[in-house]
């Protein structure tokens, strides 16, 4: 079990990610780029790593707070595959309940928590009181590898939440648990909760791919990942440029090379045959789910149904609720605007 700060986590963090900005700079830089482009691009990126650390740094010293938390990983197996599975806690802090939070396509549960300021919901949610998992679908992330990245689609990323439900109920003793599964996500996690009602206590769908996102061809079975497309869903304005009343330069940074950090160049697109279908497919299965489910979303998520949305309520179990938040979009949990708000709505959902 590792026990460490927030302080110790953020120069963990940052100094991985100096050591591999040569590797992001190289990943992003057009063929027959000079090597003094290649080495301008490096020296920026390291410079916001400083950046980063510095702001980091500051805010400990604003607030005189440093908590310390446990970051556990434990052995998983499913289908001959290894599966990445971890629970951060509050050091010296029996957790109350537990929460596994499942990633969405492309890129893996790192993506929960991106060590900056008082962004990450994983942290949130410790100090909170919650042991929070995290799950890594097989071919994603530091989860074992797929030979066919079609493989892990919709219902076998549920089988994997499976197993890792079915372990965390033995480990916490605990009959059920809390599940928060984000884009994709909510497939993987509503398709489990339907199935498994008797392991989920209360279920959060945060940006739900409610129907079929359009028919698109097969393609190839692997995405290959760049750091433009890490960060295409943080607001832009009209000029193509990132909106920064939005998001922080500096997260966006972190974000990306998060994602080449923990998810290389390639990820499963399994994913696709399923999501990629017609739009009047509906493809989270409500009317089964028996947990009290949260709804919640952006008004500027470009890939949500506002219609089932809206009549998604008449569906769910008493005490399911459906929340927007203004302004926000598909990343909304890193949107300057937006985040305490996201990060509210669920901790309340949770305690109420």
């Amino acid at each position: 079990m590792a026990v460490l700060s927030e302080r110790a986590l953020a120069e963990e963090c940052v100094f991985d990610m100096i050591m591999n900005a040569a590797c992001a700079a190289r990943h992003r830089a057009a063929p027959g780029e000079s090597m003094r482009r290649l080495l301008s691009m490096t020296r920026i990126t390291i410079l916001l790593w400083g950046m980063s650390l510095f702001a980091v740094y500051s805010g400990f010293r604003a607030s005189g707070d440093e908590p310390s938390y446990s970051c556990r990983t434990y052995p998983l197996k499913r289908d001959g595959i290894a599966l990445h599975l971890d629970c951060v806690t509050l050091k010296d802090k029996k957790p109350e309940q537990h929460i596994l939070l499942m990633h969405g396509s492309t890129y893996s549960s790192h993506e929960f928590d991106i060590n900056y300021q008082d962004y990450s919901l994983v942290r949130r949610l410790a100090r909170e009181g919650y042991a929070v998992w995290r799950l890594d679908i097989a071919g994603y992330g530091q989860s074992g590898k797929v030979d066919d990245g079609f493989l892990p689609d919709t219902a076998y990323a549920a089988e994997d939440i499976h197993a890792a439900a079915k372990e965390i109920a033995r480990i916490s003793a605990q009959d059920r648990i809390d599940l928060l599964g984000w884009s994709w996500g909510t497939m993987t996690a509503g398709l489990f909760a339907a199935r498994h009602p008797e392991l989920v206590r209360k279920l959060i769908l945060y940006a739900p791919i409610l129907s079929g996102l359009g028919e698109q061809e097969r393609g190839e079975p692997f995405s290959h990942n760049t750091w433009e497309s890490a960060a295409e869903d943080f607001q832009k304005k009209e000029d193509g440029t990132f909106d920064t009343e939005y998001t922080d330069p500096i997260l966006i940074e972190l974000f990306c090379s998060s994602c080449w950090h923990y998810d290389g160049e390639y990820s499963p697109r399994g994913w696709s045959k399923d999501a990629c279908v017609s739009g009047n497919r509906k493809l989270i299965d409500l009317e089964h789910i028996a947990a009290p489910t949260l709804l919640l979303y952006g008004t500027r998520d470009p890939y949500m149904n506002r219609d089932l949305l809206q009549k998604a309520p008449d569906l769910l179990p008493e005490g399911s609720k459906l929340q927007a938040i203004e302004g926000g979009s598909h990343i909304m949990m890193y949107e300057k605007p937006c985040y305490r708000q996201f990060q509210e709505a669920i901790v309340h959902f949770l305690n109420s």
